[in-house]
């Protein structure tokens, strides 16, 4: 496996940013991640370093000293979103991190430099606004864990869960990019059609059966050109980097909608994603084996296959944690609903990009694949109240007394992530949150 590790991954960098170097941190300097902060002025580029952000425009003066850094680069974090940095590609992104590293790090020659920027340099997190870090052209929702699929299938059909084509073709929906929203926005209870009597006519109505889905996003850099697939070899040099993706659903409108075209009104009222991009450059150290293929299972066709499983996937813990309104009111912290890992998916990146592209579709800095709802083999490791309540037959029970088959009115949902590994820093991708409003 070729972890294309430089000097930026080194376990013993230390910032000259205090907070960056606590243990429990998800941004210290072996990190960086990329996002959005609303000023007065509008939104700004930032890179996340311990509990503070990096303003890009202002550091500009700074990085602009170091060769790698080029005019484009220089001009784009200027820009109120990150589109016109990621359409640079990665190399871009590389350059920037190395640059960045240099700066922040304790005892660097550009570290005085820096810090006599003073306070216009960096931003206080918890005061800042977070912004959907990039304008979203385009948005595809793709269904890559077999553990999910399999769960979700075995409601429905339980003498054959997984459909013939699942384990040939990447299957995937094409979402709507305008009701993607910013972690910390309010979600309102979506209206819709269901009908749960097969012998009376439907009715429409706030859903009664709303459900978060657990996922991790591609954030696409630069893009092809139509009619160009992108070949699974070169597929991850078009993608900047991942961040969390919660996929709202409304479970009783979708079971009614969804034949014969799949997904509609029960996913496109709202998705949120987290404000991080964390970089594939910082994930470098934490690639793993892609999800072994059963010996029954087909090969992939020959533009799914890279023949390099073992850099193909990302170990990365994902939590997701409940905190009802009575909770709050009573102080109990959030309750942990389950803990799973990026590590158990069927099919990769590499793969969803290439397929994506394997007709000529163009995708476009920005864009935003997510990898449908993660799950694993155990019921603690299920991304999604329908399975974790198995369509609500089993309820939780939280610390309040309370039980939830799916999501009240006032619920808030809270998913993190982060990445652990010997002889590496620990990295996170911050939180991903929302509140459920009538």
């Amino acid at each position: 496996m070729s972890l294309d590790l430089d000097d930026t991954h080194r376990a013993d960098l230390r910032s000259w940013i205090e907070s960056a170097n606590e243990p429990s941190t998800d941004f210290p300097i072996q990190n960086l991640p990329l996002g959005c902060f609303r000023t007065a002025g509008g939104a700004r580029p930032c890179a996340a370093i311990g509990d503070h952000m990096v303003d890009l425009s202002v550091a500009s003066s700074v990085l602009a000293l170091d060769p790698r850094i080029t005019q484009a680069i220089h001009a784009s974090t200027a820009e109120g979103a990150l589109n016109p940095l990621l359409a640079l590609g990665r190399p871009a992104l590389r350059a920037l991190r190395v640059a960045l590293s240099d700066a922040l790090r304790a005892g660097s020659a550009t570290a005085e430099r820096a810090r006599a920027l003073g306070d216009a340099l960096l931003v206080a997190m918890d005061g800042a606004e977070p912004v959907v870090p990039v304008l979203v052209g385009d948005y595809t929702d793709f269904y890559a864990s077999i553990h999910h699929a399999s769960n979700v299938g075995s409601m429905f059909r339980p003498d054959n869960p997984l459909l013939p084509n699942y384990k040939w073709v990447p299957i995937g929906y094409h979402g709507r990019a305008s009701s993607v929203v910013p972690s910390g926005s309010s979600v309102r209870r979506p209206s819709g059609q269901t009908r749960d009597d097969a012998s009376v006519p439907p009715t429409f109505g706030p859903t009664r059966r709303l459900d978060y889905e657990l996922e991790v996003g591609a954030i696409i850099a630069d893009g092809n050109p139509l009619g160009t697939p992108i070949p699974i070899a070169e597929s991850e040099r078009h993608i900047a980097g991942l961040c969390l993706v919660n996929d709202w659903s409304a479970r009783d409108v979708q079971a009614w909608e969804y034949q014969p075209l799949g997904p509609f009104l029960a996913k496109s009222f709202a998705t949120t994603v987290s404000p991080w991009i964390v970089t594939l450059d910082a994930l470098a150290p934490f690639r793993t084996t892609a999800a072994a293929r059963g010996e029954d299972d087909p090969a992939p066709l020959p533009y799914l296959d890279d023949g390099d499983a073992a850099g193909a996937g990302f170990d990365i813990a994902l939590e997701v944690l409940l905190s009802t309104r009575r909770m709050r009111d009573e102080g109990v912290p959030p309750w942990r609903v389950s803990l799973g890992s990026f590590a158990t998916m069927y099919w990769t990146l590499r793969q969803l990009v290439a397929h994506h592209t394997s007709n000529g579709c163009n995708l476009r800095t920005g864009d935003l694949l997510a990898s449908g709802t993660v799950s694993g083999p155990t019921k603690e490791s299920r991304g999604c109240l329908l399975e974790r309540t198995w369509r609500g037959t089993q309820p939780l029970d939280l610390p309040t007394g309370e039980t939830r088959r799916f999501l009240d009115d006032g619920d808030e949902v809270i998913m993190r992530a982060w990445c652990e590994r010997d002889g590496q820093r620990r990295i996170g991708f911050g939180e991903c949150r929302g509140t459920v409003s009538a």
